[in-house]
C-alpha cells in the first residue's frame, strides 16, 4: 500500500508538470502579437515633402529600376552637399540651397606643333600660346601640360572591303606592327574593328600585342564599303563610353581607301560624333593609284576636323612609314585647358583657334567642340 501511495502521489505532481510544459511548446508559433500591431496608433501628421535626393529607395525596389549610367543623376546625393546625403531632416532654418551643385566650364584639348619642314616641336611653354574660342580669347587658361606619356585609348579600323583585297595583307603586318610597338601593358588599350557593309570588332579593347594581332589576322576582306558608319560607331560605342579617371588621348587610325557606298550616316554625322566623344582620327590612304583621289580628300577631311594627319602614301611599303609618323606623334603632344569667356551650355558648336607667338610654327588641333547642354 505504501509503494502504491507512493507512485500515485509522484504521478499527481508530475501531470500538471507535463500539460503545462505541451501547452507552451503548442502555443509558441500563436504567441499574441505585440501592442503596437494589435492597436492601430493614431495617424501622424503628414511629413513635409523632402528634396528628391534624400530619398532612400529599399533594396527591392533597385532591383527592378532602370539601369544606371555611370554618371550620378544631377541632384543624387553623391552630387550634393552632406545636409542631402542623411535621411534626416535639415534642421529648423538651415540653408538647403547651400548644398546645390555647382558645375564649372572648362574646354580640354590636345594639340600638337610643329616647324615649317614638318617636326614636332615639344619645348613649348604655357606663355608661348593663346585660346579663341568662338571668336573670342579665353578667360582663363587653366592648365598647360607638354603631354608625352598620355595613356592612350586607341581604335584600329580597317576597311575590309573588296576595294582593298589586292593590298589587304600587307596593311594587316603593318597595323598589327603598329598596335604591337604602341600599345604598353598595363598603361595603353586598343580595339580593332574591320569593316565592310558592317563594323565588326575582332578584337575589343585590350594591352596585350598578342590578341590585338590577332583581331587583325582574323579581317576578311569582301563586300562594300560603310566607312563612315564604321567611324560613328567606334566613336559613340567605344572610345565615347571609355571610363576617365584622368587623361587619356583617344585616337582612331582609320586604314582605307576612303570611298563609301554604303554607309547610313554622312561623313559629317562621322565627324560630329568623333568630335563630341574627342577622339583625334588618323587617317591612312590605301590608294596606289596616284593622282587627285576623291577617297583621299574625304580622308582629308576627316582628318583635318578632329585635329588628326591625313597620310597618303605614294607606294605600299609607305603605309608601315605611315605608322611609325602616328606612333611619333601621339608621344609628342600638348594639352591645354580653359575657360570660355561666353560659354552658354546650349549644345551650339564653338570654334577653336590655338595661337602661337611664333610665326614659324603650326598649331593642329581639332576645329571646335560642342557646347554639351545641361
Amino acid at each position: 500500500m505504501k509503494l502504491r501511495s507512493v507512485i500515485f502521489l509522484l504521478i499527481s505532481l508530475a501531470l500538471p508538470l507535463a500539460v503545462g510544459s505541451a501547452q507552451n511548446a503548442g502555443d509558441a508559433d500563436n504567441l499574441p502579437s505585440a501592442p503596437s500591431a494589435v492597436k492601430q496608433p493614431k495617424p501622424l501628421p503628414p511629413a513635409p515633402p523632402r528634396p528628391a535626393a534624400q530619398a532612400s529607395p529599399s533594396p527591392d525596389s533597385t532591383k527592378s529600376a532602370a539601369p544606371q549610367s555611370d554618371q550620378p543623376a544631377a541632384g543624387s546625393a553623391s552630387q550634393l552637399g552632406p545636409a542631402a546625403a542623411t535621411d534626416q531632416a535639415p534642421p529648423a532654418g538651415s540653408d538647403v540651397t547651400a548644398t546645390i551643385r555647382r558645375t564649372v566650364n572648362e574646354v580640354n584639348v590636345v594639340f600638337t606643333v610643329t616647324d615649317r619642314h614638318g617636326h614636332y616641336v615639344r619645348n613649348l611653354k604655357k606663355e608661348n600660346f593663346k585660346v579663341i574660342d568662338d571668336n573670342r580669347p579665353a578667360d582663363e587658361i587653366r592648365s598647360f601640360h607638354n603631354e608625352t606619356d598620355l595613356p592612350l585609348r586607341v581604335g584600329l579600323l580597317v576597311d575590309a572591303s573588296n576595294s582593298v583585297r589586292d593590298r589587304f595583307k600587307f596593311e594587316q603586318e603593318s597595323a598589327s606592327a603598329f598596335l604591337n610597338q604602341t600599345i604598353r601593358p598595363k598603361y595603353d588599350q586598343a580595339f580593332v574593328v574591320g569593316f565592310d557593309v558592317t563594323p565588326e570588332v575582332t578584337q575589343d579593347f585590350t594591352d596585350n600585342a598578342e590578341l590585338l594581332g590577332r583581331g587583325v589576322r582574323e579581317l576578311r576582306p569582301g563586300g562594300g564599303t560603310a566607312m563612315f558608319d564604321a567611324v560613328y560607331f567606334a566613336c559613340r560605342d567605344k572610345l565615347l563610353k571609355v571610363p576617365q579617371t584622368g587623361p587619356l588621348r583617344k585616337a582612331i587610325i582609320l586604314l582605307s581607301d576612303g570611298d563609301d557606298n554604303q554607309s547610313h550616316v554622312t561623313r559629317e554625322e562621322a565627324i560630329e560624333m568623333a568630335q563630341r566623344a574627342g577622339v583625334i582620327i588618323y587617317t591612312i590612304s590605301t590608294n596606289v593609284m596616284g593622282g587627285d583621289q576623291h577617297g583621299d580628300k574625304i580622308l582629308q577631311r576627316i582628318a583635318d576636323a578632329t585635329g588628326g594627319r591625313a597620310f597618303l602614301p605614294f607606294q605600299l611599303t609607305d603605309v608601315a612609314n605611315a605608322f611609325a609618323q602616328i606612333q611619333d606623334e601621339l608621344r609628342s603632344q600638348y594639352a591645354i585647358s580653359w575657360k570660355p569667356s561666353d560659354f552658354v551650355a546650349d549644345g551650339r558648336y564653338r570654334t577653336i583657334d590655338i595661337l602661337t607667338d611664333q610665326k614659324n610654327l603650326r598649331v593642329r588641333s581639332r576645329h571646335g567642340y560642342y557646347a554639351g547642354a545641361q
